[in-house]
């Protein structure tokens, strides 16, 4: 594998599963640029590391709902390893505890751009949730002519 690759935009490869912002192994293993298998298989050596608030494996159901939304290739990619078995999702403690299992320097450049996107992403929503009671209050501080606005700038906002 090419240590020197340059890094991708980290962004695509967060989901949300189970109500939380995870990182999908294979997506996890081809920002590492290492083989599916492998990056479980330092994984399962370091089990101990992952408990379930770190890593899960994803149900059938949720593995095929990811397929379908195109977020998980449909087809086996020979190349990397195609699963047979559904995936596992990191959350952000897993993807922090991953630095510590692997150990290149291409490992640590990862988590900390993957580290970065999990804060930018809180913040984001932070800042949506105050955007989104300040408007609650311009709502009701001004009338019924404005509403047109207020129902645009929220759908703009979901």
């Amino acid at each position: 594998m090419n240590a020197n690759k340059p890094l991708q935009n980290v962004n695509p490869a967060i989901q949300v599963v189970r109500n939380q912002r995870v990182v999908i192994s294979t997506d996890l293993a081809h920002l590492h640029d290492v083989l599916p298998k492998v990056l479980i298989q330092a994984v399962k050596r370091n089990l101990i590391r992952f408990p379930d608030d770190f890593m899960f494996q994803l149900s059938l159901e949720e593995w095929a709902n990811l397929k379908s939304q195109s977020v998980i290739s449909n087809k086996a990619d020979t190349k990397r390893g195609g699963a047979r078995t559904p995936p596992y999702a990191f959350t952000v403690q897993g993807v922090a505890m991953l630095s510590s299992v692997l150990k290149s320097e291409r490992a640590i450049n990862v988590n900390i751009e993957i580290m970065r996107t999990f804060v930018k992403l809180r913040q984001l929503v932070i800042e949506h949730k105050d955007l989104s009671h300040r408007l609650d209050a311009l709502e009701n501080h001004y009338d019924d002519q404005f509403k047109v606005v207020f129902d645009a700038i929220r759908s703009l906002m979901e």
